[in-house]
């Protein structure tokens, strides 16, 4: 189905939205991490961006219970991409929470509120926002939520040339994936990024079920290890590793919060014939220099010497880093091109998720990702030919093969 073409796309978009079934207002209590507090420098900031991540999961849900209940909900930017008021409204409320316990810290994001103002859709955004907003707090205005978002936005936020510490938000990763129902994934990425490093990175994945299940294959001990099924929440923090729980009970309201995490490693795969690949959904596998040496194709039992399994299901970039960081996905390859721009909240979470899962990510040269490349504003990054993330075992072989094909191309 093509998206830019759907019947929502011209569909008039109400003023308030209405779900199919009766709001309640959760007050979560903030959940434990998975490792001691004196382990981890970042473990306030930790906490704040799981309890913001988890709130935000619960409004998208929300919102897309709404979204394919009746019909006017699905807009256009201006560039032609598919949104929801789900992505302003988690930006407004990621905005919030973090904003009430770490004011002075920044916060780069995708969204800002001209389209939102041009459309007549604030009040559609406070509504649903209202809903997950920490309890105590002053009932909500429009300006409070303009506010918000524009925190994170380009065009109203200054942050006096180089800023030490500052979030990056993706508010949903994989949009396309939230408006075609279920089978979709789709992500809400929340990293800290402090002297230029990343320290600390939550991902929620809403509808990660059975279909996409993953067990860890890497574990020195030999012990392989499940993260129930019913919607994911991954963490990681420097030198902790990466964790990850279920978010059913998080989404679903239930007020039995789970405790049990998993940590996450990526896939023990040493051969590249033998490693699962994803790319990015608008690219095809012909783009991509291993097309030169390896063929793609998604039936695993045709997998052969000279044909590789090339995985589906997903969209968004962050949906295959949350792939590769849990071992469902061996190899990530995005091929960058002239006529995109390659957004840092795309990937930031990502890295330390796969770093601290044991993986690697690089540009097709082998060199770290630079997130201070945009020297002003950090919303870009500019990777030399493209972004490789794997397992680490087989990254260096990646990059040879890719670096050779590439330059003779």
């Amino acid at each position: 189905m093509n998206l830019l073409h759907s019947p929502f796309s011209t569909v008039r978009f109400p003023h308030r939205l209405r779900p199919a079934t009766p709001r309640r207002r959760f007050f979560l209590v903030r959940s434990s991490l998975p490792f001691p507090n004196q382990n981890a420098k970042y473990h306030r900031e930790l906490e704040a961006a799981v309890d913001a991540v988890e709130r935000a999961c619960r409004l998208c849900v929300d919102v897309k219970r709404s979204l394919f209940s009746s019909e006017g909900r699905i807009l256009e930017k201006n560039d032609s991409t598919p949104v929801t008021v789900a992505d302003f409204g988690v930006q407004a409320l990621v905005s919030l929470e973090l904003s009430k316990l770490f004011p002075t810290i920044p916060l780069v994001a995708e969204e800002d509120s001209g389209f939102l103002r041009s459309n007549n859709l604030v009040d559609s955004v406070v509504s649903v926002v209202t809903d997950e907003v920490s309890s105590g707090d002053k009932r909500l205005t429009n300006a409070d939520v303009l506010e918000a978002i524009d925190r994170g936005g380009k065009n109203d936020v200054v942050y006096g040339g180089r800023p030490a510490t500052y979030w990056i938000l993706d508010p949903i990763d994989g949009t396309k994936g939230f408006l075609k129902g279920s089978d979709a994934l789709y992500v809400v990425g929340l990293a800290l990024v402090v002297e230029g490093e990343i320290v600390l990175g939550v991902m929620g994945c809403p509808n990660w079920d059975e279909a996409v299940s993953f067990t860890s294959t890497t574990d020195s001990r030999g012990v392989e290890s499940m993260v129930p099924k019913s919607g994911i929440i991954m963490v990681a923090h420097a030198g902790c590793g990466t964790w990850a729980r279920s978010l059913s009970d998080v989404v679903n309201g239930s007020a039995n919060m789970p405790d049990g995490w998993t940590r996450c490693y990526v896939d023990g795969c040493g051969l590249v014939p033998e490693a699962r690949f994803c790319i990015p959904d608008s690219q095809t596998w012909d783009l991509i220099p291993l097309s030169e040496l390896f063929n793609a194709t998604n039936d695993p039992n045709s997998v052969g010497e000279k044909k590789v399994l090339l995985l589906s299901g997903c969209c968004g970039s962050l949906c295959k880093y949350l792939m590769v960081a849990s071992g469902r996905a061996t190899v990530f390859v995005l091929r960058a091109r002239n006529e995109r721009i390659i957004k840092a909240w795309d990937h930031a979470v990502g890295i330390i998720c796969v770093r601290e899962a044991g993986g690697k990510v690089t540009d097709w040269k082998g060199d770290q990702i630079d997130l201070a490349a945009d020297q002003v504003e950090r919303r870009i990054i500019f990777p030399s030919g493209g972004v490789i993330v794997s397992n680490g075992k087989l990254h260096n072989q990646i990059v040879e093969m890719i670096s050779s094909s590439f330059s003779t191309a």
